[in-house]
């Protein structure tokens, strides 16, 4: 699996009727290693989203660099999959026809592609709702496809981006434990945007707290907790004692992001 380098890397955004542009993320420097999770945790608007869409290639570097396995990205490619909040699915097209439909994009349709969906839908713990349509569904089982539609690209770097926001609570819980269980048995390289304090701890080797805007990273919080996890690693005193100070740290920059604070 490829590690993702950031190096110096900003990126800036044209400003409103030709004043001057607005720099959403400043002098980013992050090493995110092979096969590891690492969760990007910061206020609103810290340019979180702004740094996952340069892996991604939906967007490139004002300066600095960033690099995949040692390579400048110069756009969008499967070995680099993206999980959004909102699933994104087709609602025209079943389960398994949405889970198929980017390999349909590179190969013909055949019966090794249908084993393949099956595979990442009973992955995913949608078996049997292969020919559902999303309108069928519930919010979290869409959240399962879109996962599924990733993933059968097999991804080296898969990149998420507040995938479980709009879930209920205890929806999420099971998604991040899903989540876990698929890291442990493929162990990806993953970069998982997120406002939630619990879920970067639950889910990451590593937290990164992002600034406000400009985004930079603030600190680097390594989780050293044991794998695998599941949400009854809440309850710990280290992780309580961790989330007590990623909240002062959060708040903090909350605070600026909002003008109640001098930088």
């Amino acid at each position: 699996m490829p590690e993702v380098l950031f190096e110096d890397m900003s990126v800036e955004f044209p400003g409103p009727r030709g004043q001057a542009p607005r720099r959403a993320v400043s002098d980013l420097n992050l090493r995110v290693k092979d096969q590891e999770f690492v969760c990007l945790l910061g206020p609103s608007g810290c340019g979180k989203s702004t740094a996952l869409n340069v892996v991604a290639g939906f967007l490139q570097p004002t300066s600095g660099t960033m690099l995949v396995g040692g390579k400048p990205v110069k756009g969008p490619n499967p070995d680099r999959g993206v999980v959004f909040q909102d699933a994104n699915i087709f609602p025209w097209l079943s389960v398994e026809e949405n889970a198929m439909f980017g390999p349909l994009l590179r190969e013909r349709k055949s019966a090794k592609l249908r084993d393949r969906a099956r595979e990442m839908i009973e992955r995913v713990g949608l078996q049997g709702f292969e020919q559902h349509l999303p309108l069928e569904l519930s919010g979290g089982m869409r959240q399962r496809v879109g996962l599924a539609r990733t993933l059968i690209n097999d991804p080296s770097v898969l990149l998420m981006d507040e995938p479980f926001g709009a879930l209920d609570a205890q929806t999420r819980i099971l998604m991040q434990e899903l989540l876990l269980e698929l890291w442990e048995r493929d162990r990806k390289t993953v970069i998982f945007v997120t406002h939630d304090i619990n879920e970067a701890l639950l889910l990451g080797d590593r937290v990164v707290v992002m600034s406000a805007s400009p985004g930079r990273v603030k600190e680097v919080v390594e989780v050293d907790l044991p794998r695998p996890r599941s949400f009854d690693v809440t309850d710990e005193p280290q992780f309580i004692e961790m989330r007590k100070h990623l909240m002062e740290e959060l708040h903090s920059e909350s605070e600026k992001a909002e003008g109640l604070k001098t930088p």
